[in-house]
């Protein structure tokens, strides 16, 4: 399955994993690896930055169109079938599909060239403390599809005293007929439908309607209801195509100083989270996925924020199934205003923006859009591109808050720009000044610039440990010393009303790139995770375990 539940009951899907064979380009060192999966498992490849060239063979029964989708491939990717190139595609983080209008019946071979290579021409994969792995490391998918078909579906829920949505429906025609259809959709105990349409040849019309719904009970993190929705696209009186979406209804709202679920008053508890697990790197198993969101509620948790990316769309249906609620962000991070004017960054970032809202829309765990993680957010340069990709995002969705995460202490200029104040600050860590002082400063400051007044999240906290070092004396990097930094830290700031949230900087260990200052990081990981990289628990667990489960 695409999803952690049934997408399609008509469209044929079948996921390409299992063995593939893999060849280092242009050295020929051929391995057989199980896709998904990051070739840094492979022990000759642990730090191999280069290219390689997976290939899978596949079989289909007749003559029909293809929808091949790639759920990440790290991070360049070049898609061949039958050794024809079909297309290309950045970032790692983000799905990807290509339709081929038809194929003939009988054994095709698909080939995906993978690059990890660092470059200028890669202005969000750098060098960086965390991990860029290589591979095909999420699902790739094949679906067998009619020609005209549909290609995506957003639902916008709101509440004006009953639940209705705003339902958008894109089909696509992949042939150069012209071909008449019609959808029909149902999710709880309503159904309905649009009007027939006529789509050209080889393009898409999108489809709106308001929709109310009756009897459905609304999301949030105490009874997160999901419903389906499913749709069916019908030509000539024959259904065709269907595509099945879990939606949840709920609003998020920022006013007052203050964010709002469903017109109640939240406080978020959460984690900044990064795609690395031990030996599997970033392919994490969907089971390791729902461990660590059971790792997350035991400690009280009841957020995560995806740093620095948009993440693997099963953690964000587990997320949605538990309550959990979501501050997804585009890929960057600590970019300089040098890094930021590379030819390449804004286009990046754009597209990385655009398929992150595209495919992860309806998801009702998704509460906020970051972007840009301590990047050059005091310059002028820097503060047009946070007010582009801003815009951009408010072009696709202006349902939920925006916000960055800055660390530009005392001099950030661009407050103005997102819904959501958002600071990431290590007192007592990076900094030597107690907790509480050091954030009352910080407050203080930005209630005197363009951001006052507005909801302040303290995106990232805490302090390094490195799991069974442990030492009454505290010393740096020992679990004790850990535990006590994150037992001031959470002391401080989750009992200031200013305070919106939290996010504990990090949940788990994860691997760092071997190059620049993160280099000297002990293990060549950054360590500040409550459990290291295989989940085993520090001492900071049980302190964030009595913080976030403290009744008030």
């Amino acid at each position: 399955m695409e999803r952690i539940f049934e997408n399609h009951a008509i469209r044929k899907s079948r996921e390409l994993g299992g063995t593939w064979k893999l060849t280092t380009l242009p050295e020929g060192n051929i391995f057989t690896v199980i896709v998904p999966s990051c070739w840094e498992q492979e022990g000759e490849l642990y730090s191999y930055e280069g290219q390689a060239s997976y290939k899978k063979s596949f079989f289909l029964t007749k003559d029909t169109a293809v929808n091949l989708i790639f759920k990440g491939v790290g991070h360049w990717a070049e898609v061949l079938v039958d050794g024809v190139s079909l297309a290309t595609h950045y970032d790692a983080h983000t799905p990807f599909s290509v339709s081929l209008p038809r194929l003939s019946q009988g054994e095709h071979v698909l080939e995906v060239i993978a690059d990890n290579r660092i470059s200028e021409e890669s202005a969000l994969h750098i060098s960086n403390d965390y991990y860029h792995y290589g591979g095909l490391v999420r699902p790739v998918f094949l679906e067998e599809i009619s020609d005209v078909f549909l290609s995506s579906l957003h639902v916008t829920p709101s509440y004006q005293g009953q639940w209705s949505g705003l339902v958008q429906v894109t089909v696509k025609n992949l042939s150069s007929q012209e071909k008449t259809v019609c959808v029909q959709g149902t999710l709880h105990h309503t159904d309905f439908s649009f009007e027939p349409i006529t789509v050209t040849g080889q393009s898409e019309t999108l489809l709106t309607k308001e929709v109310m719904f009756e009897d459905v009970l609304p999301w949030n993190c105490e009874t997160p209801n999901l419903y389906e929705m499913k749709l069916t696209l019908w030509e000539e009186n024959t259904p065709v195509d269907d595509l099945i979406e879990r939606i949840g209804f709920r609003q998020i709202e920022w006013k007052d100083s203050s964010l709002y679920l469903n017109g109640e008053k939240i406080f978020i508890k959460g984690f900044n989270r990064h795609e690395d697990f031990g030996v599997v790197g970033c392919a994490i198993p969907l089971s390791l996925m729902q461990k660590d969101l059971s790792l997350m509620r035991q400690m009280g948790a009841n957020a995560v924020r995806t740093s620095h990316y948009p993440n693997d769309e099963r953690f964000l249906d587990l997320c949605d199934e538990m309550g959990f609620l979501v501050w997804e962000e585009g890929h960057a991070r600590g970019l300089s205003e040098a890094q930021m004017r590379l030819p390449n960054f804004l286009t990046q970032s754009k597209e990385n923006v655009r398929e992150m809202i595209e495919y992860h829309y309806n998801h009702p765990s998704i509460v906020i859009w970051g972007i840009l993680n301590e990047c050059a957010s005091d310059t002028e340069w820097g503060k047009t591109v946070y007010q582009a990709l801003f815009e951009e995002i408010k072009r696709l969705d202006q349902s939920r808050p925006m916000t960055f995460a800055s660390c530009k202490f005392f001099k950030d200029i661009c407050l103005g720009l997102p819904d959501v104040v958002s600071y990431n600050i290590y007192p007592e860590w990076y900094v030597k000044q107690p907790a509480g002082e050091y954030f009352e400063q910080l407050y203080d400051w930005v209630q005197t610039t363009e951001g006052k007044g507005k909801p302040f999240l303290l995106s990232e906290f805490g302090a390094g440990g490195i799991y069974g070092f442990r030492e009454p004396g505290k010393p740096k990097w020992s679990e004790d010393r850990q535990a006590e930094i994150l037992d001031h830290m959470l002391g401080a700031f989750m009992s200031r009303p200013q305070v919106s949230g939290v996010f504990i900087w990090q949940f788990s260990d994860c691997r760092v790139s071997e190059e620049n200052w993160w280099y000297g990081r002990p293990r060549t990981f950054n360590n500040k995770g409550v459990v290291d990289e295989y989940r085993r628990p520090k001492l900071a667990f049980e302190v964030v375990k009595k913080w976030f489960t403290k009744k008030e």
